[in-house]
């Protein structure tokens, strides 16, 4: 798979127009990244000629042929036509002529002359009186009158479902509907093995590390924060990129653009408004155009057999959530926790998403509250609290050793007021759970 790239153009440099007006200068992801890639081992080396990705080799492109000289029929001009042809036509179709609007005197004198038409015809630009008149009014809905009054948000025997009560919207959320929850979480649970990545891809891998991979991380969360993404956005994007490596062997000069396309399916995927490709290229520090962009993301589509959608730890903490309602801090807490797993795939990449998601619920609650692995989450997901241990063990270690990890970004988004500041919690000392 590492062998060399002629024909595909995936390493060709194609040089972009500067952007003017930027409303983010990235001043801040775009040096710090090549900084800390350059100082681990160079994700992006600074050799002028980039390493091509070694994977590329049995699915080459085929150039463009170049297309040979097309018949284009002749079109020939009106004084061609055989003078024969013109006198045939002439005597048995009229000449062609073109016609002139007459005054409105010479067309009612006209009018008079043709045959009169029968009086049930109508005029397309006039009603028809006689549909008209067998036109009956809207019959009015008979709404009970404690409907109308009823304002509190019961509606009762009402045959409207308003979304809007003096002026505020009903929150929805689709993860709440109690009667389907069982057969959601077995499905997600379904799935989760499906889009599994392999555990120890990396040891196949002859020219990345584990290392590299967690700087790589560690940059698309703060791309993701950059450009206000969902949670969800990244945990998607880890996903595909895990999943990629397991089948690809890929060199380190192409590792940062593998990512880079990984991040822009999901944000298409997850997104409203993904950013558009050409700030995914703005924000690599344009070490890779945007053809070497789209073309990876082709690529990654291939790999992945098109199948994107991918449960996640955000999507088993959301559920867990609903069967376990907490506050607010042990949520956040649970969060980051969860965006802790992905950034070291040394040992988590072993455990399913529904497990690191339930250990990270417990490490947190633990935290926080002092609780443990409820009876009625035992019984939706599963999975006993001996079950979790292991892996409660390895996301403890890991928050024990998370102030003094070579990367930061985690740490730095959940130090924020919008998640409570979790990150700064001290964990405990020593974990004891019943």
């Amino acid at each position: 798979m590492s062998g060399s790239n002629q024909g595909q153009g995936i390493a060709v440099d194609v040089p972009l127009p500067e952007y003017q007006n930027q409303e983010n200068m990235l001043s801040r992801l775009r040096g710090p990244i090549k900084n800390r890639v350059d100082n681990q081992e160079n994700i992006v080396p600074k050799a002028p000629q980039r390493t091509v990705l070694g994977g590329l080799q049995n699915n080459q492109c085929s150039k463009l042929q170049t297309r040979g000289t097309k018949q284009v029929l002749s079109c020939k001009s009106e004084n061609e036509v055989p003078k024969s042809y013109a006198e045939k036509l002439g005597t048995k179709q009229p000449a062609f002529q073109i016609h002139l609007d007459e005054p409105d005197a010479a067309f009612s004198r006209k009018r008079v002359s043709l045959k009169a038409k029968p009086s049930t015809e109508i005029s397309p630009l006039k009603l028809n009186p006689t549909v008209t008149c067998l036109r009956q009014p809207l019959a009015s809905l008979d709404i009970p009158v404690t409907c109308l009054s009823n304002m509190d948000g019961s509606f009762g025997d009402c045959p409207m479902d308003m979304s809007v009560i003096e002026g505020e919207e009903k929150p929805v959320d689709m993860n709440a509907a109690t009667e389907y929850a069982s057969e959601i979480h077995a499905y997600l649970r379904e799935m989760e093995v499906k889009s599994r990545p392999k555990a120890g891809y990396m040891k196949k891998q002859p020219d990345i590390t584990y290392s590299m991979r967690a700087i790589l991380v560690d940059w698309l969360v703060e791309v993701g924060e950059e450009y206000k993404l969902q949670n969800e956005t990244l945990y998607l994007a880890v996903n595909y990129i895990d999943r990629f490596l397991s089948s690809m062997s890929v060199l380190r000069g192409k590792l940062q653009l593998v990512g880079t396309a990984a991040m822009l399916l999901a944000s298409k995927f997850e997104e409203i408004y993904p950013p558009e490709v050409a700030e995914f290229v703005y924000i690599t520090d344009d070490t890779y155009t945007k053809k070497q962009v789209l073309r990876m993301e082709h690529l990654v589509l291939k790999v992945l057999s098109f199948d994107l959608a991918s449960p996640t730890i955000n999507q088993f903490l959301t559920q867990y959530f609903l069967t376990q309602p907490v506050s607010n801090k042990v949520e956040s807490l649970s969060m980051f926790l969860g965006e802790l797993s992905l950034v070291d795939s040394d040992p988590f990449l072993k455990y399913l998403p529904s497990q690191t998601a339930a250990a990270a619920f417990i490490l947190a609650n633990h935290t926080i509250t002092g609780g443990s692995w409820s009876k009625s989450l035992a019984e939706v997901t599963g999975n006993s609290l001996e079950d979790l241990m292991p892996c409660i063990e390895d996301l403890y270690q890991m928050y024990l050793n998370a102030a003094t990890h070579a990367q930061q970004s985690v740490r730095e988004k959940y130090k924020g007021a919008k998640y409570e500041e979790v990150s700064l919690i001290e964990p405990p000392t020593k974990l004891s759970l019943k």
